[in-house]
């Protein structure tokens, strides 16, 4: 015989293919295979058509196109026996799906094949319309399959539900013609009919409110009757799992159990004494009983219940958590996050088996537990925690100090019930793990640092003992390096002594030492080398006698290979050398830096997130601030497509407070270079003026302070630290003082002559309407100033209302708090919210904003989503 005939049967076609020993070789069987169908198909040869049809299965499954053999499988569903239907029906599951249009042709016969005397080619039908239907056809066929849920047989009844599932989830509006034939399969004994009748009942629950009503009321005590059966059933050896008698099924009636009891107290009440028998009863030294324990748990927490139910829920998850199977452990750990919101006292009680997990050597539960213990912190128990934490982290795997410190300075930063305690513990972390935080959290520790100012002392000692010890973690370096610059004269002179201190003798030579190691460490990056020269000028203020020697140090670096720490070095050492009438000024102490406006712009800054009114900092009484998570934003359809300059980004926040500005080569040698807007100013840390261009740059000398010709802005670069050499005449020519420590002190008012713009609908619909109104500030044309306006045009009132917004990277974003959260109906008055947009790509791309509104009608959350592209281009 032809090995590839059409009469070839399919175990010498798969043994063909088997032999193969390259990709190329099964391909040439696969074709030559194909051939010998596609000739039997031409010659419409009805012998071995089912056998035809297997083969091409098979190779379907091996991924070759098979779409030639579509047809095959009508002519075999259209076949009378048994055998041939069954091949059919099997291939029409396997090469068709619900968006192949052949499929229609097959409506009428999986009609007649419904209505069939038989009870297994009824079956077949079943599975088929089950796996495969579309929409239509299950309009047309749902008659057919609610008439076979009261067929005499259990199989063919069992088959209509799972059928019936298929059919109410493409066609929502047939749901309600299912819902009393479902109500009498839920008394079934059979079981598997009654497994499908759950989750059949489960869907209906799902798609419609009257169904889980009707359930409700007339369901729910038989269901739990049928639990408390399965429960209390004798050994029956066709259910028994490992002792238990049909977990499947007891799964499947505690999860409808929940899908009823949820936000019903009459039905929670039907079920309390069940869930108690199923808590106690069911063993918990099998898997089977672990998984209906698991489903007891959750229901419990999912229905209106008493305390005393859900505290012997969690006392089951806690149990689990001194399980050896870490699947176990890692489902308690879930389901504990989620019970801490419904019952936290109770989830308390297990907090030290939960911290055992943290050092767990499996990953995934270490940081499950690890986000749980970090929900379980609260003002009562933030301290021994915090501690627990800390000692861990000593000992704990390097791939983990990330995420643990991550979650440590967060606990810290929210609940820290004072200054020094949150100095200590994030001084303990930063010599820990210093090389693992990110830059936003030792910048967050040096604001702190600035607002305590009778901690000074305390805090500059304890990081020169930090810097001794933990001198390879970078971050301890960089703050106990600004800490020494700007408070060095308080370490040498002991000055401001706590009673918890041990006093220390430190000389002058010893801090300018402590800063020339850091500077000279191999380890030390660009920003650290930067920071230590700025130290080592404000020490030759405060310390005269090493002047000589600090101006040695910073000379060595004029022969650095990075720009920024040749330019550095040579300006400071004429400084230090030629202008020591303007030193002191321009090393004073930096002013207090404001927590609430450094959280607001650390927040605000970050690309993707959504600014959100109710993201304010909130202000402890101890002034560390504790800031409200803003949700996230999805604005994939939104992203920029350049990336912000550096100068706007929150990671270089304090290395433009420090003058650390590290730009590209084309910035002219690490010079700050800004955009005309009116009048050329140039911004540096130690200079202000307006030079004259050259080449298109603006390059200062940076001991030059000049006034602009135009005398339209100067430029305070030392916050309010006037420089002896500006004349009063030239302060009475000047006009409104531009802040560089932009946002950290107060900002003059500044008249608003700017251009105007029309109001712009952003958002409308039946019921809501937003209205932005702008305006701008003169010579800052980057800047908008945005109000928006809410009414609501329904008779209803809406509450909680939350109004949303997201810019892409090029844009930056603030929002004020709004006016109120309560919008009156009729238009009957509105809610007010201010935002502020900074364009840095001004002129070149225009505002755009995807804004989202929140709020609650009738205790029902409702969302309106949009973006905003019609922005008047001159924003």
């Amino acid at each position: 015989m032809n090995p590839f005939s059409s009469g070839t049967r399919l175990r010498d076609m798969i043994r063909a293919i088997r032999a193969c020993k390259t990709a190329a070789e099964e391909r040439a069987v696969v074709r030559k295979e194909c051939a010998s169908i596609r000739a039997a198909v031409s010659d419409n040869e009805n012998d071995y058509r089912h056998r035809n049809l297997a083969k091409l299965m098979f190779i379907h499954m091996l991924g070759y196109p098979t779409h030639f053999g579509q047809m095959e499988c009508l002519k075999l569903i259209a076949a009378p026996g048994f055998p041939e239907k069954r091949i059919g029906y099997l291939g029409l599951m396997l090469l068709l799906d619900e968006r192949q249009e052949v499929l229609m042709l097959v409506t009428n016969s999986l009609k007649q094949d419904l209505n069939h005397t038989n009870q297994y080619i009824v079956g077949l039908a079943l599975c088929a319309l089950g796996n495969i239907s579309s929409a239509e056809m299950a309009r047309d066929l749902a008659p057919e399959v609610e008439r076979l849920l009261q067929f005499r047989d259990p199989n063919v009844r069992k088959k209509a539900a799972l059928c019936s599932i298929r059919i109410i989830k493409k066609v929502p509006d047939l749901a309600e013609n299912f819902v009393n034939p479902v109500a009498s399969l839920l008394k079934e004994k059979h079981h598997g009919v009654l497994l499908t009748a759950i989750q059949l009942c489960a869907d209906l629950c799902m798609i419609s409110e009257e169904a889980l009503e009707y359930f409700r009321k007339k369901c729910t005590e038989g269901l739990v009757k049928v639990l408390k059966d399965a429960v209390n059933s004798p050994y029956a050896p066709e259910y028994d799992i490992s002792g238990i008698s049909d977990p499947f099924l007891q799964i499947r009636l505690l999860r409808i159990l929940r899908i009823l009891g949820h936000g019903d107290a009459d039905a929670s009440d039907l079920m309390n004494d069940i869930l108690a028998q199923v808590a106690t009863k069911t063993e918990s030294n099998k898997n089977a009983g672990n998984a209906i324990l698991y489903e007891c748990v959750e229901t419990i927490m999912s229905i209106e219940d008493s305390g005393g139910l859900r505290v012997l829920a969690i006392n089951i998850l806690g149990r689990f958590l001194s399980n050896r199977d870490n699947n176990i452990r890692y489902v308690a750990l879930n389901m504990l996050m989620k019970a801490i919101s419904i019952d936290g006292q109770a989830v308390q009680r297990h907090r030290a088996t939960i911290l055992e997990c943290v050092k767990d050597s499996d990953a995934s539960i270490r940081k499950r537990a690890l986000e749980l213990v970090s929900l379980l912190v609260n003002e009562s128990n933030v301290k021994p925690l915090t501690k627990e934490l800390i000692d861990y982290l000593e000992v704990s795997d390097n791939d983990f100090k990330g995420d643990l410190t991550v979650k440590i300075c967060s606990i810290v930063e929210k609940l820290s019930p004072e200054k020094i305690w949150y100095i200590d513990q994030m001084l303990k972390v930063l010599c820990e793990a210093g090389n693992y935080v990110k830059d936003e959290v030792w910048h967050a520790l040096i604001v702190v640092i600035t607002n305590a100012s009778n901690l000074h002392g305390y805090t500059v000692r304890a990081l020169y003992r930090a810097i001794q010890t933990s001198g390879d973690q970078e971050a301890v370096v960089r703050v106990a390096i600004w800490c020494i610059g700007e408070y060095g004269d308080l370490l040498v002179n002991n000055i401001g002594m706590l009673d918890l201190e041990e006093p220390m003798t430190v000389t002058e030579n010893d801090v300018v030492d402590a800063i020339e190691v850091a500077s000279k460490r191999h380890a030390s990056d660009l920003t650290t080398r930067s920071m230590c020269l700025v130290a080592l000028l404000k020490l030759s203020s405060r310390f005269p006698s090493c002047s000589q020697r600090i101006k040695d140090i910073v000379t060595q670096f004029k022969g650095s290979h990075l720009l920024e720490l040749q330019q550095r070095s040579l300006e400071f050492d004429s400084i230090i050398e030629k202008h020591q009438n303007l030193r002191s000024a321009l090393v004073e102490r930096m002013p207090v830096l404001d927590e609430a406006t450094y959280s607001g712009r650390r927040a605000g800054s970050l690309p993707a997130v959504a600014s959100t009114s109710q993201g304010n900092p909130l202000q402890l009484p101890n002034g560390v601030p504790k800031t409200v998570d803003a949700p996230l934003l999805d604005l994939l359809d939104l992203s920029a497509d350049e990336p912000a300059p550096p100068t706007s980004s929150s990671a270089n926040f304090l290395q433009d407070l420090l003058g650390d500005d590290i730009l590209s080569s084309s910035s002219q040698s690490g010079r700050i270079q800004t955009q005309k807007s009116g009048t050329d100013v140039l911004l540096d840390l130690l200079s202000t003026g307006s030079p004259p261009a050259q080449n298109g740059s603006f390059t200062a000398d940076i001991l030059s302070i000049s006034e602009d010709n135009n005398n339209k802005t100067t430029v305070n670069a030392l916050n309010g630290l006037s420089s002896p050499v500006v004349t009063s005449a030239q302060r009475s020519h000047t006009s409104p003082v531009m802040d560089l420590l932009d946002g950290f002190g107060p900002n003059p008012t500044l008249p608003n002559n700017g251009p105007t713009f029309p109001p712009l609908v952003a958002f409308e619909n039946s019921s809501l309407s937003l209205i932005f109104k702008f305006s701008k500030q003169p010579g800052s044309p980057q800047i908008t100033q945005i109000e928006a306006s809410f009414t609501n045009k329904s008779s209803e009132v809406y509450t909680d209302f939350i109004f949303q917004a997201a810019v892409p990277k090029f844009l930056q974003l603030h929002l004020e708090p709004a006016s109120s959260n309560t919008l009156p109906g009729n238009g009957n008055g509105s809610i007010t919210q201010k935002l502020r947009v900074t364009n840095n790509q001004h002129g070149k791309k225009s505002l755009v904003m995807r804004i989202r509104i929140s709020y609650k009608l009738n205790n029902k959350d409702m969302l309106e989503e949009g973006q905003i592209s019609n922005f008047p281009r001159d924003l």
